[in-house]
């Protein structure tokens, strides 16, 4: 497990959801909900967090939230008592899933592969677990390629990774880069947040 990682998330989990603001989440709410809204058959979440994800996940689904830190999880058990369907919570690094190949039809993430440490290898261990015509579907903060974003993103970078989240992840190529095929992608602000729709085909 990478322990940076996991004690980094772990010293967050107070005040994620203070950090992870109702404005914010109202904000995105709609294309959350429209993108979780197609899950079904066997889904992992990853990264589950303090669980703020879980009120826009559709009813009746079979779900496994993984995170690598257990004091996020703990502050996300109620939030996954609550749904109304299937839903395990386990302590997971996605760097070493510990799924049988080909175990999910779906794989979400939210906000997620700009924390990952090595996002390439990470999504190669998704596809992994990943049944053949699977999908793997995104909501993610991105890199841009848009000037004057491109350089103010790379000049935050140092100084938001050290707080949790890098702001300058090429994620759609690297889900390339990963092997899957991307299908869908929609910006919902500028190039930065947007939507990943991808198969592993």
């Amino acid at each position: 497990m990478d322990e940076a990682a996991r004690h980094k998330w772990n010293r967050a989990a107070a005040a994620y959801d203070r950090f992870a603001t109702r404005a914010a989440e109202r904000r995105w709410a709609d294309y959350k909900r429209a993108l979780f809204g197609n899950m079904s058959g066997r889904i992992l979440f990853l990264a589950v967090g303090t669980g703020i994800d879980i009120a826009f996940f559709p009813p009746g689904q079979q779900i496994v939230g993984i995170d690598i830190s257990e004091k996020m999880l703990e502050r996300a058990k109620p939030r996954a008592a609550a749904y109304d369907g299937a839903l395990e919570l386990r302590q997971m690094d996605v760097h070493e899933l510990d799924f049988p190949a080909a175990r999910f039809d779906q794989i979400y993430t939210s906000c997620t592969f700009c924390s990952v440490s090595r996002p390439v290898e990470a999504l190669k261990r998704l596809r992994r677990a990943l049944r053949p015509g699977g999908e793997l579907r995104m909501f993610e903060h991105t890199g841009s390629r848009w000037f004057p974003f491109n350089p103010m993103l790379h000049a935050m970078n140092p100084i938001t990774r050290r707080l949790g989240p890098e702001v300058n992840r090429p994620t759609v190529e690297n889900v390339r880069a990963a092997g899957f095929r991307v299908y869908r992608v929609v910006n919902h602000y500028l190039d930065i947040v947007k939507s990943i729709e991808a198969g592993n085909d």
